[in-house]
């Protein structure tokens, strides 16, 4: 797959690409009904011997247009995003540069120098996706900025359970730690990128000694909580349990965010700044205070067992 950056504005021309049936979308979390809007523009371009492309942006609009300036964390960040679609088979991606200037497009200047100017001769597009200031371009009215350069295909609304599979439904699954709808909804285990730093070493003298991982982009913190988690050094994976939170057993104040402390079973290697990847299995329980250690070494060697367990009734594939 060929990424291509692009800052507005661009200086592409049509004859740069090769004819493309391009899929819009901003694609957080690149779920099912992302992957809806993804493959129909892949199986086009096959049905019409083209490329297929997808565009998306970055960062996202509500970090430019300042509705929510600080703060805003991704279900899948960019690096994330890019192997997701590249392991769905597409040709191109396009990564518009979201700027204040690329915001006051109006929607025919859009169609004009994001659309027609990159060679796209079909455009996909959710029914809900919009494009343009203020969001004045939709689906329904692409045909008009189109102008008969290039045709399209609306993707209706993808839904589980009578509701739509969008990125804020699985954000709430998220806050509700709940991965088993996660993965019903996206198709694949919730995953963060990390790196092992030193922390406290009181997991290491309670005995469960903890990897504490630093996470290496903007990902949204699973609620806090205690999981059954693998997590990956080396191509290898290993069953742990994982605790996020705030330590409030041994902390009266609380950070801005919550540590992320793995204790792997059967391990004792030396993994300090080692990256890792962490694969978010089972909520256990919630976090909570304990009266004193000895009820928290209780708690944490049945929090353990099961996540033992956890892994052991559904036979998950370490390889």
């Amino acid at each position: 797959m060929k990424v291509i950056k692009i800052e507005h504005p661009q200086t592409f021309n049509p004859e740069d690409f090769p004819e493309l049936v391009l899929a819009m979308g901003f694609f957080d979390g690149v779920h099912k009904g992302h992957q809806k809007v993804i493959m129909t523009a892949k199986e086009i371009a096959e049905q019409r011997q083209m490329k297929s492309a997808v565009m998306t942006f970055d960062p996202h609009p509500s970090v430019v247009l300042g509705k929510n300036a600080e703060g805003v964390r991704y279900i899948t960040p960019l690096e994330d995003k890019i192997k997701m679609i590249e392991e769905l088979g597409i040709d191109f991606l396009f990564i518009i540069h979201f700027s204040q200037e690329f915001a006051q497009l109006e929607p025919q200047q859009f169609v004009d120098q994001y659309i027609a100017a990159l060679n796209v001769r079909h455009a996909v597009g959710g029914f809900d996706y919009s494009y343009g200031r203020f969001g004045k371009g939709t689906m329904e009215n692409l045909p008009e900025f189109a102008k008969g350069r290039f045709t399209q295909t609306v993707v209706a609304k993808q839904s589980l359970e009578e509701e739509k599979v969008s990125s804020t439904r699985i954000r709430k699954t998220l806050s509700r730690g709940d991965f088993k709808d996660y993965h019903h909804l996206v198709g694949r285990y919730y995953s963060t990128r990390g790196r092992v730093i030193h922390g406290e070493k009181r997991g290491r003298k309670l005995g469960f000694p903890t990897a504490n991982i630093e996470l290496l982009d903007t990902y949204i913190f699973p609620a806090p909580g205690v999981y059954a988690v693998r997590i990956k050094f080396d191509d290898r994976w290993h069953e742990a349990v994982c605790n996020v939170g705030y330590k409030p057993t041994f902390h009266k104040e609380k950070p801005e965010f919550p540590s992320i402390e793995v204790h792997i079973f059967d391990f004792n290697q030396d993994v300090y700044g080692e990256e890792a990847a962490v694969e978010w299995h089972c909520r256990l329980r919630s976090e909570k205070k304990f009266n004193g250690v000895a009820e928290l070494i209780e708690q944490i060697e049945h929090d353990k067992q099961n996540a033992l367990r956890y892994f052991k009734e559904t036979g998950q594939n370490l390889q």
